[in-house]
């Protein structure tokens, strides 16, 4: 059985080829930069995406002119995910159960993603989709804030800053556990739970410690790669 004959041009045929495996490319870019950036960072050359997406830094480079670029590309599903993590906890009919909740699922997010823990530390002004996301999880944040105050269960001298200061917090800790001690976030997230409380607030449960084998074994390891480098 034949084919039916193409109503295409040959140079409609070559365009439509280029095209496909264009996208081809920019879809193996995108899943080894996720890939890389999930497991060691955002500090991942450019070289060593293209070299794990299987492409020439050229078609790298046409696909993608800079790492902002492909960041927003990368993480814009997650940093959706980190927008509505906000309009679920301003759902949330318990003020201070929302601000708590919210807190420990960005962390988590962290937990789960490297790059996603170095992208929710840094800002990339050209990413303007991810910014605005950024933006819009911010305003939310400023009004689970004042819930969670008015509801006198958060500490008055809590302050948005607070949670960027988490935030880094938290991605050194990520960094430099590895997975030598992977839940350790859980423990940092929990004492800092508690010292953002009211006095007359429900504590939340501390997360147990790591094993100090655990620990021990990421201190190693730190030892070998760096800090800049865990």
């Amino acid at each position: 059985m034949t084919s039916a004959p193409s109503d295409r041009t040959p140079d409609q045929q070559s365009e439509a080829t280029l095209r496909a495996d264009a996208e081809r490319n920019r879809c193996r870019i995108l899943a080894a930069a996720r890939r890389l950036f999930a497991t060691e960072g955002l500090g991942v050359s450019m070289a060593s995406v293209a070299r794990e997406a299987g492409v020439g830094k050229a078609t790298l480079g046409r696909r993608f002119a800079t790492r902002e670029e492909l960041v927003n590309a990368v993480f814009a599903d997650r940093m959706d995910a980190y927008a509505d993590a906000v309009t679920e906890a301003l759902a949330d009919p318990d003020p201070w159960h929302g601000f708590t909740g919210y807190i420990h699922a960005v962390c988590a997010m962290q937990a789960a993603d490297r790059g996603f823990a170095d992208v929710l530390t840094m800002t990339f002004p050209a990413a303007k989709a991810l910014e605005a996301r950024r933006a819009e999880a911010y305003n939310g944040f400023l009004e689970l804030i004042a819930r969670a105050k008015n509801s006198g269960h958060l500490r008055e001298d809590f302050v948005s800053e607070d949670l960027v200061i988490l935030l880094m917090a938290n991605a050194g800790v990520i960094a430099a556990t590895g997975d030598a001690a992977p839940d350790t976030w859980r423990r940092l997230v929990g004492h800092m739970l508690r010292s953002y409380a009211a006095s007359d607030a429900p504590i939340p449960a501390l997360p147990g410690a790591p094993a100090p084998t655990a620990l021990y074994r990421a201190m190693v390891r730190l030892s070998r790669t760096g800090p800049g480098t865990a």
